[in-house]
């Protein structure tokens, strides 16, 4: 396992979203790269905020939202969607605490393993992950739209 030594994390206020902050997340994701045409931002904000096994967590700093997590789990495996930290602010330890606020959500859903997705061309990405202990598995993924859209 391939963890960096211990630094020191910042200090973020994290909590659930809020109605009220789903323009700012959704601008957050935007600035950061993570939308895509094909999936509605606000859409998959009210689709993990509707049952009780899913969450979006937003980090705040001086109550301005600069970090975010959706997070999840289908009751064996927890899964982390939508990390972003504020493009001005990465660097700044915000992105090992919002992880760590996820991780600790699922743990407290007694989930043991949590696991994301990061697209192979995504370098940067993937090297924060390693950083913080994550490790790249050997497997597939498949997908397939199943509500009759084509493939993007």
């Amino acid at each position: 396992m391939n963890v960096a030594p211990s630094t020191p994390v910042a200090a973020l206020a994290i909590a659930p979203i809020a109605d009220a902050d789903v323009t700012d997340v959704v601008t957050l994701w935007q600035r950061c790269g993570l939308t895509r045409p094909w999936n509605d931002p606000v859409a998959d904000i009210a689709l993990a905020r509707r049952g009780p096994n899913s969450d979006i967590l937003v980090g705040r700093d001086n109550g301005m939202i600069v970090a975010s997590a959706m997070v999840g789990h289908e009751g064996h495996r927890g899964w982390v969607y939508y990390v972003a930290v504020d493009p001005d602010r990465q660097g700044s330890g915000f992105g090992r605490a919002i992880m760590r606020a996820a991780e600790d959500w699922l743990r407290a859903a007694g989930i043991a393993k949590l696991q994301l997705l990061v697209r192979r061309e995504n370098d940067k990405v993937g090297a924060f992950y390693q950083s913080i202990g994550y490790e790249e598995q050997q497997l597939l993924v498949f997908s397939r739209w199943i509500d009759g859209r084509s493939p993007p």
